[in-house]
């Protein structure tokens, strides 16, 4: 994807609307913007076909305002994860249609829907309390253009209900799986589905969990070969790693 500002300047030069120097004086923020506190990457999309990502946990609100506005200088669509509500709220008076996802924190502002991914993704969770980084996930995906199925509450204490979810799975191309306690269904997952499956380990559990690590070694020692793993509470991480995946797959399911 074109980063909108090299779009449009390029038109502009073939149209005759602009000069060289204000060709130069455009593009003068790329590859990256300094900005003192954060050096904001413009060539993002062009690489991964999405523009940077604001996590905004640890920065104040104003300095995840002036990111985003430089963002959305160059790009029609911004994804803030960790963000939390005053950001949102300083967001919402700048740009209209700006949406809070308060499951997880999220901030999204799409203003061009993309629809890239040639598949669906699944997300799938093993506990309710797990949902909130299900949900980073949920809204990541199809910020980046991809159709999202969500299924909650699906864990191995009650195998049926990962069971009664067949269809679900093999209508998807690539599942996330985020589950805490001991991990173990993305092991599930990963024999009932051939497709790649995505393990989220999450830090819910009893103290014995390690806040997460318990699940963190048991899915990466997962004897389903298809199952990779993001770090713990990394919702965003799986989403975007799904999204690329979909992007690439050479056919439908």
């Amino acid at each position: 994807m074109i980063p909108e500002r090299l779009k449009k300047t390029l038109n502009y030069f073939k149209e005759g609307r602009i000069s060289e120097d204000e060709v130069i004086s455009l593009l003068q923020h790329l590859p990256f913007e300094d900005l003192g506190f954060a050096k904001v990457d413009h060539h993002r999309s062009l690489r991964h076909g999405f523009p940077e990502v604001i996590f905004g946990r640890g920065k104040t609100p104003q300095q995840v305002l002036e990111i985003a506005e430089k963002l959305l200088d160059c790009n029609p669509n911004l994804l803030i994860t960790s963000a939390g509500p005053q950001v949102f709220q300083e967001m919402e008076s700048l740009h209209p249609g700006c949406q809070y996802h308060s499951n997880c924190q999220a901030v999204t502002v799409i203003r061009e829907p993309r629809q890239e991914g040639r598949g669906k993704i699944g997300v799938f969770s093993a506990g309710t309390a797990d949902i909130p980084v299900a949900e980073e996930a949920v809204v990541t995906a199809p910020v980046m253009g991809n159709p999202v199925s969500s299924c909650y509450d699906v864990g191995v204490a009650g195998l049926h209900r990962i069971l009664s979810q067949r269809k679900t799975l093999e209508s998807c191309s690539v599942a996330i799986v985020v589950a805490g306690m001991e991990g173990a269904l993305p092991s599930v997952v990963g024999g009932l589905a051939d497709l790649p499956v995505i393990a989220v380990p999450t830090s819910v559990g009893y103290g014995a969990s390690f806040g997460g690590l318990a699940a963190l070694l048991g899915m990466l020692n997962s004897c389903s070969a298809n199952v990779a793993v993001v770090n713990i509470d990394n919702g965003f991480g799986a989403g975007y790693v799904a999204s690329m995946i979909n992007r690439r797959r050479n056919t439908d399911r």
